[in-house]
């Protein structure tokens, strides 16, 4: 019965992960084991845009997030790509990505402001270099301007989060709530780019916050952490106290299918071994022991009882 029941599960994931994500805005070549995980630059801030592109693929991933003004190259360190970024520029940065055979997923987090030439800024760029997403912090006052542009451009918009602010009670985008009532009447293009390293900083558990943002996510920084708090760092996958299993799972069921971005802020000269650790744990999701491992991981059932998931609630 139990292997009866792993290989269905691994049949349905595969059935149903590879119907969607053959109409995904990223398309599957660019995928490991069905998710569209790569590397957030800021990784790799203290190098340039070109060595971002060389380490994400060093690292095993397909799919890179870049960040405002990141600099180009060794080779011309006073020319930065971002949504100011000349034609010759953007044109170097699609011919560096060719090269290593990486995509460009997602930009951010970048400014989006009620201005409309300010904000057309980052769409005309994202249109320019085909990137699907942007991940913004956005003022509310912000939010019918983007929902037009969303809508021109046909261009997703996720708002991300940082850590709570206890000093700061005007910032509110750390928690998945309000995220949730800034979009929950907005075009569907427009949602949540969660960052699970910085709920945990906050106190919240990411499983559950997922579920609460369920249907208006649009990307994600997936982050393990060596413990809860403000003073966490990150680990690789499946070493801290994430439980990526389980989000893994959780994006699964949702029928995720936006970008995955590793945004590793630790060991910053030599972090490709450590977000390669994180790529590996990815290729090794899903396969015949894989989901039904992951779905007694993340209701956190011992083997052979039967299922009932009882929820940890954030603390707030």
């Amino acid at each position: 019965m139990k292997r009866t029941l792993g290989l269905g599960l691994s049949v349905l994931w595969l059935a149903t992960g590879s119907a969607l994500w053959a109409q995904s805005r990223i398309p599957a070549e660019y995928r490991i084991n069905g998710f569209a995980i790569g590397c957030q630059a800021y990784s790799f801030n203290r190098f340039s845009v070109f060595e971002a592109i060389e380490k994400t693929a060093q690292a095993g991933a397909k799919v890179i997030e870049f960040y405002p003004g990141q600099k180009l190259s060794r080779e011309e360190p006073s020319l930065t790509l971002d949504h100011n970024a000349s034609g010759d520029v953007l044109a170097k940065v699609k011919a560096k990505l060719k090269e290593h055979g990486i995509l460009a997923a997602n930009y951010g987090v970048v400014g989006l402001p009620n201005n409309e030439a300010e904000s057309r800024k980052v769409f005309e760029f994202a249109r320019k270099m085909g990137i699907p997403a942007v991940t913004s912090e956005p003022s509310p006052d912000a939010m019918d301007l983007i929902e037009r542009l969303v809508k021109e451009y046909d261009i997703q918009v996720g708002i991300h989060n940082h850590p709570r602010r206890p000093n700061d009670p005007n910032y509110k985008v750390w928690d998945p709530a309000y995220v949730l009532s800034m979009v929950k009447d907005r075009d569907r293009r427009i949602g949540a780019a969660a960052d699970t390293g910085h709920w945990l900083r906050s106190d919240l558990q990411p499983i559950e916050a997922l579920r609460l943002l369920e249907g208006r996510l649009i990307s994600l920084h997936l982050k393990d952490l060596n413990q809860m708090g403000p003073s966490a760092h990150d680990v690789p996958y499946g070493m801290g106290v994430a439980n990526v299993r389980g989000i893994l799972m959780e994006l699964h069921r949702q029928n995720f299918d936006g970008n995955i971005s590793i945004e590793y802020e630790y060991n910053w000269d030599n972090s490709v071994p450590e977000i390669a650790q994180c790529i590996g744990f990815v290729r090794g999701f899903g396969g015949a022991a894989g989901p039904r491992r992951a779905i007694r991981d993340t209701l956190r059932i011992p083997g052979g009882q039967a299922p009932v998931e009882k929820p940890v609630s954030p603390t707030r």
